[in-house]
């Protein structure tokens, strides 16, 4: 039933919906936090950036093991894992218990977005994976918009411990309506998608090992790309709230309504990113043009954050946020096509969704130590951050336009009038 690709790429936007509340609670808790366990904006920062040491180390492992086992055991197990965790977080009385915690909190969580983009791939035919990656990525935007009025309000009704165990419960009601709902596709099911008879793409003649996809520049400007969008993205999802509440004086019900709005902005940003992206191709674009024009379009425009830090004006402010946000959100749908788009066999696709998402995670702990350190340092201005966050958008752009090649298969052993133009698709470094 072809319907039943659209019931998983739900089940796959509730998964990330409820990761990113999950990880994005912190954020909103942080003052109380800060307060209760008596540390500043670098302690704080320090815990902020534990999810991001264990999150990015098991992106790859996790990948790997996503293609050997499949999305159907690995995402439910990511989900329990990491939703025990969020609860047990509000056990922690200490810098060292809440680190720890956000540490095992990572491992679970770099399950999710392997595992996802498998799914698309398995399911969607080359022309309708952005738009699908588009909704299951926009999960993150959800559960980040989410978590800022629901943690708000669970905080000022029964305190910050409350926010972890409710959140991680999340995780159990998920698990079992995947269980329920969740079949692996059948034929009829897979018909144009990567796994489908009949073949898409046929197995290369020298096996492709995980070690050697390391050759090819297109996963290397993969890697340098994400890393640039989620430097700027972790802001939102970890200092923004702070920002906010620091900078221009919101209050936890300010919080949940205009607080809001960046975060709502990109959704539709990301239905939007995806949507053209699958269109320019349908319409004769190739692979390649249709989407480096969504990525590097998103990134430039993206830039525009750092204009957020000379205004004092609330709703500019959060109008360049928002831009930024639904920019980066419109590139987020082409950028989470490409392990899809680009893997060898269908066996490497969690594998190069695992590697690009472990580059893009260095990032988050970057950004939250970065921010931490740089607000201590100027006595709460966020400024630098902020203008570091543009110029990083500049470069991310450049990343996907120049350094990542030609949108297909890393590895091709077709005929020798192709291969030239093979090798084109995928330049070792």
């Amino acid at each position: 039933m072809r319907k039943m690709r659209w019931v998983v790429i739900f089940l796959c936007f509730l998964a990330i919906a409820v990761n990113y509340i999950d990880r994005a609670n912190l954020a909103v808790a942080a003052p109380q936090i800060e307060k209760a366990l008596g540390i500043g904006p670098a302690e704080m920062g320090l815990v902020m950036s534990g999810f991001f040491w264990t999150y990015a180390l098991m992106q790859m492992p996790f990948g790997w093991f996503v293609d050997r086992v499949g999305a159907r055991i690995a995402l439910p197990l990511a989900v329990g894992w990491w939703s025990l965790f969020t609860a047990l977080t509000a056990a922690a009385t200490s810098v060292a218990g809440m680190f720890g915690c956000r540490l095992m909190l990572g491992i679970g969580e770099a399950g999710a977005y392997p595992s996802c983009a498998k799914l698309v791939a398995q399911w969607f035919k080359p022309e309708q994976r952005a738009f699908a990656t588009s909704i299951f990525d926009s999960g993150s935007r959800v559960g980040s918009a989410l978590s800022i009025p629901v943690v708000a309000l669970i905080i000022s009704s029964f305190g910050w411990e409350a926010s972890f165990i409710i959140t991680g419960a999340l995780g159990a009601v998920w698990i079992l309506g995947w269980f329920l709902i969740y079949r692996n596709p059948s034929r009829g099911d897979l018909t144009g998608a990567i796994d489908a008879p009949p073949v898409v793409r046929a197995a290369p003649k020298t096996k492709v090992t995980w070690g050697s996809l390391f050759k090819y520049r297109t996963l290397w400007g993969m890697m340098l790309g994400f890393f640039c969008l989620n430097f700027v993205i972790y802001f939102f999802i970890t200092w923004f709230p702070s920002y906010l509440v620091q900078t221009h004086g919101f209050s936890l019900k300010s919080l949940g309504t205009l607080g809001m709005i960046p975060a709502l902005m990109s959704i539709p940003g990301g239905w939007l990113g995806g949507v053209v992206s699958d269109s320019l191709y349908k319409r004769g674009w190739s692979l390649t043009a249709a989407r480096k024009t969504c990525m590097v379009g998103g990134m430039l425009l993206s830039s525009i954050i750092t204009l957020s830090a000379f205004t004092t004006d609330i709703h500019l402010m959060l109008a360049f946020f928002g831009i930024a946000y639904g920019s980066l959100a419109f590139a987020a749908a082409s950028i989470w096509s490409l392990p899809g788009d680009v893997a060898p066999t269908p066996d490497h696709v969690a594998s190069i969704g695992g590697i690009q998402n472990f580059a893009s995670n260095l990032a988050g702990i970057v950004i939250t130590t970065f921010t931490g350190f740089m607000v201590e340092m100027t006595k709460g201005s966020f400024t630098i951050p902020l203008c570091v966050a543009g110029g990083f958008c500049f470069l991310g752009a450049f990343s996907y336009l120049v350094i990542v090649g030609k949108i297909e298969p890393l590895t091709r052993d077709d005929d020798d009038s192709t291969a030239a133009s093979d090798r084109r698709a995928a330049t070792p470094v």
